[in-house]
């Protein structure tokens, strides 16, 4: 069920209603409730899965269970906490990576001149499995260091795990943050659920005007992309670029905005990324749940920056690496992972990787002369590398890339749908002046317009809902559903 869907919008209020309704009965009424429309809004997808989740669900619990027996030995935790990462990971291993190692294996025999038969499976990705598995495994992970103390309610904590709006593609919530919501009750708080509404409209427009019309121009040239000239080339990157910002930041701003609706507080997932000054900023401000979730349980343990070079060095290109491999299995997202830590490294190891903390001219209208042109190196530095995360194949990547430098990189763009794109290109700019005056908000039009006429702020309202409706492209699937 997607979001963008004829079948959310029947599903969201009457969910909205009779939870609001079971208020009135008890707290563990209303999570079961939440559980059992989650496990509905995910069976649209192929209720075949929700077994995955269930026993997912039941293992990280009695786990958690184990863990938090005082009288339980180390080394039985030891065992409790690795039986949780095996599941786990190799839960997501089986579904998510065993072609790709099984096909790269027989590669590797054969190139030593042994051919091997080996069968691959013929399953189906299941939505959001990369998601769901991470927040189970934080959960384990936390309650063996002793960050949190292990769920009593199991409903509370299928609730937890299962909670459709970040249930298939994040934020990749924390326990300590999110679990405590479903143990105490909520209050319909009126003021939370209009600023809900407001980031769903915003995420709609995100993901439905600029997303999918990106997405139109993108796939046509990333397509057939030995027929197009470099500077053609370059506009399909320039277009995945936001395809990308404007599917993932879409889903996580309509994800936060109807748990807003629910009384719960959901995690801040981006915080305007292209406007970022250096690599290591973009990386604060893009995917923010997957990034902290990797610093917090797989660099951090490492040795993160304390050791020597060495140490920095190999830590920051593992901790790429697995971001990259944990997107999907092909190369190409690998080698994408491996160009964002040769990026980031320089700036780790001459410690300017937190020297652009605050938000980029923060209380002004333009930046400087030196931010501007830092936005725009980081952003076309982003961009390059995108075309990896979007090429079939490395052959194509490479190929695209060959493509774009070359002397057509000075000619005037030419496609199929030109004249429409210039059209879009002017909506995007506005997009991304709307996206500029936010950018020290929450999510972009949180306080657009709120200490002006009312008048005016529901004319601007409806204007959003106008471009959703009339300038909307084709429906297209969340990009990160496939991870």
């Amino acid at each position: 069920m997607l979001f963008n869907s004829i079948d959310f919008a029947i599903f969201l209020p009457i969910v909205f209603i009779l939870y609001w309704l079971l208020k009135r009965k008890s707290l563990r009424l209303q999570n079961l409730f939440i559980v059992g429309a989650s496990y509905f809004f995910y069976g649209q997808w192929d209720y075949r899965f929700l077994g995955l989740i269930i026993f997912s669900t039941l293992t990280d619990y009695f786990i958690g269970l184990g863990l938090g027996k005082p009288q339980v030995k180390p080394k039985t935790r030891q065992v409790l906490l690795f039986t949780s990462i095996i599941v786990n990971l190799g839960i997501l291993g089986l579904f998510k990576y065993y072609n790709f190692f099984l096909e790269n294996i027989t590669n590797v025999f054969s190139f030593l001149g042994k051919d091997i038969q080996a069968n691959s499976l013929n399953i189906i990705l299941p939505v959001g499995i990369s998601f769901y598995t991470f927040q189970t495994l934080s959960y384990s992970i936390d309650v063996y260091r002793r960050n949190i103390k292990p769920a009593k309610d199991l409903i509370a904590f299928s609730a937890f795990v299962s909670f459709f709006p970040q249930l298939v593609a994040g934020p990749i919530e924390r326990a300590a943050h999110l679990l405590p919501q479903f143990n105490r009750r909520r209050k319909f708080n009126y003021h939370q659920a209009v600023d809900g509404l407001r980031q769903i409209l915003w995420g709609l427009f995100k993901k439905m005007v600029i997303a999918d019309n990106c997405a139109i121009y993108a796939n046509e040239i990333f397509n057939n992309s030995s027929n197009y000239s470099g500077s053609t080339l370059l506009l399909g990157a320039f277009f995945f670029t936001f395809q990308i910002y404007g599917d993932f930041s879409g889903y996580s701003d309509i994800a936060i905005g109807v748990a807003k609706l629910f009384g719960f507080d959901l995690m801040q997932n981006f915080a305007f990324p292209y406007f970022s000054r250096d690599v290591a900023e973009f990386w604060r401000r893009w995917h923010i749940s997957l990034s902290t979730w990797f610093r917090d349980y797989v660099y951090i343990p490492l040795g993160g920056s304390r050791g020597g070079t060495w140490m920095k060095v190999r830590n920051t290109f593992l901790i790429f690496l697995v971001s990259g491999f944990w997107h999907g299995a092909n190369w190409t997202f690998i080698v994408w992972g491996a160009i964002n830590a040769i990026y980031f490294l320089p700036l780790l190891l001459l410690r300017k990787n937190r020297q652009n903390i605050e938000v980029v001219a923060k209380g002004k209208y333009l930046p400087s002369l030196k931010e501007a042109l830092s936005i725009v190196v980081t952003f076309s530095l982003t961009m390059l590398a995108w075309i990896f995360f979007r090429a079939d194949n490395l052959n194509h990547a490479l190929s695209y890339i060959q493509g774009i430098f070359n002397i057509s990189f000075f000619s005037i763009p030419d496609f199929s749908n030109k004249k429409e794109a210039v059209f879009f290109l002017i909506l995007l700019a506005y997009f991304l002046l709307i996206e500029w005056l936010g950018r020290e908000n929450k999510y972009a039009i949180e306080k657009l317009f709120m200490n002006k006429n009312r008048v005016l702020r529901w004319i601007y309202y409806y204007c959003i809902i106008y471009m959703i409706v009339f300038f909307a492209g084709q429906e297209q699937d969340f990009i990160y559903f496939q991870f």
